[in-house]
């Protein structure tokens, strides 16, 4: 099966009717208009899918976005994932409304690289492309696409389209390469649909991690299970889908009706999805102010979602200015750090303001606090170390994966940073995949410490807290505590069997009564036939003698000694062997006891499997 190595997304943008699809058409000679209402109408209304060959042999994705006003939402699901832009110009019309919201769009995602594609230059002279270049130069003042290349292009005549190949291509190569393993992989679905044969399948850009066929997944926000059946990437089947990646995912387990674009494929468990945002912000220069608690739509990733808006340092946004916020969502979205977003106002539906995410599950946060300003800027501003350093700051245990993701710090930084808070005596790593802070962890050592402590000067007699127990009373989750509990045992001050956990240096021990209670029993089951045990020994005590190999419990109310439980057990073996079986009354009539103690005594070792019932007899199982 062929391996699929292409890294790179492109997005077109651009107004109405200014041929963008035309020139996707023209590049790569699929038409991206799937739809018959588009094909009919000539005009782009939902996202379409092309890709191509670059002259110095790289393949890419182009995904081609429409240009209405009132498809701008499905733009948006197309543009979050890209890592380039053609802005296309028809050059008969140059610049036109759409073209700036597009512009501002682009600006706002900070999206750095772009051409511009000046269309349609077989219907002007050269005196009046040449105005258009100039103000084509004007409106990118200031923007991210200040300084891209402006490609003159026909479709029609096929004019400009190998330059505007050989400029993409050397764009490209300009572009830092995409980390091929890092982090957990999402897939931002802007497409679910059923094959004849295949089932379900969903389409996305792969943003990070990787995909492999067979894999367990989950759809984020409904959780739904699913197994990955197949992958293709440019209708090529694959065995991986790596970051940057155009990926058709068939999946088994899962209806397609149950998903809608703006969900996320990922691994089971692997992120959480939000409702509350920590963002920085800022707003397009054109529109009236925002007001503290105003309502929004965030266009994120794929996904759409209507919005609050509070505002931490001001009372309103004006245009062109900056501030950090907190999103409150009415439905849940998924998102991780540095993932960058758009606002829009829902009637007259305009964009207004975009940022970033600093903080995808923040605490809800009261306005005009210095301290948490600080911290945001933190976040936003300070080195990987400083960043992971905050997250961790509560003291709490957490996945290496879901502390990297919520520091924003990539896999090529990982190492260096966790190795130099750990030298420095900042950090703590528990196993291979949970940190701490150095703080947190001696807090937790001390509370479990504490914890153990206190249970055996209450029960004295017992072997250990119960694992389960002791986990929820930490508030750690079962992956969380096994680091946990793994270190502290390696550490030597810990012990644990399969169900309990203690101090080391911790042995059950009764109390001087409490051995001298015993000792009588023991003593009197010496010299009498089986008796129920005096009240003054209590289960505990009971079953510390039990597990210390001083009694054998044959019911709860009888116990023997050892001995006399070995010295019954072979009568009964013998008499089997002998006389081919045993009756509760040879049982009772031999050893003098009552017949509820001969009935507990075979039903033990029936438990066992020492010996099994056949109507009134037992015989031997092995």
């Amino acid at each position: 099966m062929q391996e699929f190595l292409a890294m790179f997304v492109i997005g077109t943008a651009g107004h109405v009717d200014h041929g963008k699809s035309t020139l996707v058409k023209a590049l790569t000679g699929i038409d991206p208009d799937r739809l018959r209402e588009e094909q009919q109408r000539e005009m782009t209304i939902d996202l379409g899918f092309a890709w191509l060959t670059l002259p110095g042999g790289r393949e890419v994705s182009l995904i081609d976005v429409p240009g209405h006003e009132r498809f701008i939402k499905n733009m948006l699901a197309g543009v979050g994932g890209i890592d380039a832009v053609l802005l296309v110009i028809a050059a008969d019309e140059a610049v036109m409304p759409q073209t700036r919201e597009h512009l501002a769009i682009i600006d706002l995602l900070a999206i750095r690289h772009g051409i511009v594609v000046l269309s349609k230059v077989d219907l002007v002279d050269a005196d009046w492309l040449e105005l258009v270049r100039e103000e084509v130069r004007e409106a990118l003042a200031g923007s991210t696409l200040a300084s891209a290349p402006i490609v003159p292009v026909s479709a029609r005549t096929g004019a400009g389209l190998a330059e505007l190949l050989l400029t993409l291509d050397r764009l490209l190569d300009t572009l830092p390469a995409r980390d091929q393993v890092r982090g957990v992989p999402r897939l931002a679905i802007d497409r679910s649909f059923t094959i004849t044969g295949f089932g379900t399948v969903v389409t996305g850009t792969l943003r990070d991690g990787v995909l492999s066929v067979g894999q367990e997944v989950e759809l984020l926000p409904p959780g739904l299970r699913a197994r990955i059946r197949g992958l293709q990437s440019h209708q090529r089947p694959i065995d991986q889908g790596k970051p940057g990646m155009r990926v058709a995912v068939n999946l088994a387990g899962v209806h397609h009706r149950d998903i809608r674009r703006g969900h996320v494929l990922t691994l089971p468990g692997a992120l959480t999805p939000t409702t509350l945002l920590d963002a920085r912000v800022r707003v397009v220069s054109d529109v009236a102010p925002i007001a503290h608690n105003a309502a929004l739509d965030l266009f994120i990733g794929s996904s759409e979602a209507p919005c609050r808006l509070t505002l931490l340092d001001t009372d309103e946004l004006s245009a062109g200015t900056e501030g950090w916020v907190q999103i409150r969502l009415t439905v849940p979205v998924v998102a991780a750090v540095g993932d960058r977003f758009i606002l829009r106002t829902p009637s007259p539906s305009r964009t207004v303001a975009g940022g970033v995410v600093i903080d995808p599950h923040p605490p809800r946060h009261r306005r005009f606090r210095s301290e948490v300003i600080a911290a945001l800027t933190l976040r936003s501003q300070g080195s990987p170390a400083e960043r992971l350093r905050q997250t961790l700051a509560d003291g709490r245990p957490r996945l290496r994966t879901e502390s990297l993701a919520a520091a924003g710090i990539t896999d090529t930084e990982a190492e260096a940073v966790l190795v130099a808070l750990v030298t420095e005596g900042h950090l703590v790593v528990l196993g291979d995949d949970v940190l701490i802070s150095s703080a947190g962890w001696a807090s937790l050592r001390a509370t479990l410490r504490d914890l153990l402590a206190s249970y055996h000067q209450r029960f004295p007699l017992r072997r250990g807290m119960s694992r389960e127990e002791v986990r929820q009373r930490l508030q750690l989750t079962p992956r969380l505590w096994q680091s946990v509990l793994a270190t502290t045992m390696a550490e030597g001050w810990l012990s644990a069997d399969e169900t309990t956990v203690r101090l080391t240096n911790f042995t059950p021990q009764p109390t001087a009564d409490q051995q001298r209670a015993l000792n009588r029993y023991i003593s009197a089951l010496a010299h009498m036939p089986p008796a129920p045990p005096p009240a003054e020994l209590d289960s505990e005590l009971l079953a510390w003698a039990c597990d210390n190999g001083l009694l054998v419990k044959i019911a709860s109310d009888l116990y023997l000694l050892p001995a006399t439980c070995t010295a019954m057990t072979m009568w009964v073996r013998t008499t089997v062997e002998t006389q081919g079986g045993v009756t509760v009354a040879a049982f009772r009539d031999h050893f003098g006891v009552s017949r509820r103690y001969a009935v507990a005594f075979l039903e033990y070792l029936d438990e066992q499997r020492i010996t099994r019932r056949v109507g009134d007899t037992r015989i031997l199982v092995r």
